[in-house]
């Protein structure tokens, strides 16, 4: 019998944790294969072995394993992987089919958009600031850079600048000083999924410097805009067709 996982990241804050859970289900409504966990990589309960433990007690034999993820780095390459390799010696009769995260595309920069007009009015074009998780895998810089021009092209931003909330530089509390040093209107804008405790501190952050004066405000993170649930969906669609093909 099919059935799909979904691993999320997982976080301290109850919230984040009910608005991933919200998120897939939303996203399961779009899958025809009506078994499914949902599980988290870390900080939050079930983990991944026990998530496919669930599975397998409800008769599943093949698992699309899907990564509730952006961008591919560190827990995609490497810790995901590594509870899949535990959980197949625990499971030896049990299909295990790794998905892909996201990734960079059209209509995920197109929710950063909605975001920004959501708070800036009219024709106005202020500069962005890009917040991205952040990741010592090259690829992330990368794709954070492209995402940045596209988005400062499909929002008629005058610029944006690309920072992280992790690992690598330049960190967002070294950009967003930057930002209110150079007195420009700015809107911050979260390359994250869910809320969870960095984006209340970006929040936190933000609104104490606008009580200060400075033209600064954030945007909403993605969650569960329509074109985030249909990428999800498709992402799950590709891996039960991969792991039906021959």
């Amino acid at each position: 019998m099919d059935a799909v996982l979904y691993v999320s990241h997982g976080s301290r804050k109850k919230e984040a944790t009910e608005q991933a859970l919200d998120f897939l289900s939303k996203v399961q409504e779009e899958i025809g294969i009506p078994l499914f966990e949902r599980c988290f990589l870390e900080l939050a309960e079930p983990d991944i072995e026990e998530g496919i433990h669930r599975l397998v007690k409800k008769g599943a034999t093949r698992i699309a394993v899907l990564p509730v993820l952006l961008l591919s780095a560190g827990h995609y390459f490497e810790d995901i992987p590594e509870e899949l390799d535990k959980a197949k010696l625990r499971f030896p009769g049990v299909e295990l089919h790794y998905g892909e995260p996201l990734g960079v595309q059209e209509r995920i920069i197109d929710v950063l958009v909605d975001r920004v007009r959501d708070i800036v009015a009219g024709n106005q074009t202020p500069n962005i600031l890009l917040v991205g998780r952040g990741s010592r895998h090259p690829s992330t810089r990368t794709a954070m850079e492209f995402i940045g021009e596209r988005l400062r092209s499909k929002a008629g931003a005058d610029s944006v600048h690309v920072c992280y909330l992790a690992a690598i530089t330049p960190s967002y509390d070294e950009a967003f000083h930057a930002v209110l040093e150079s007195g420009k209107p700015t809107v911050v804008v979260p390359y994250l999924w869910f809320t969870g405790v960095l984006l209340r501190s970006m929040e936190a952050k933000v609104q104490k410097a606008a009580e200060q004066g400075y033209a600064v405000k954030i945007s909403g993170h993605l969650n569960d805009h329509p074109h985030m649930i249909e990428a999800m969906a498709d992402r799950v669609k590709e891996t039960l067709v991969g792991m039906k093909t021959p």
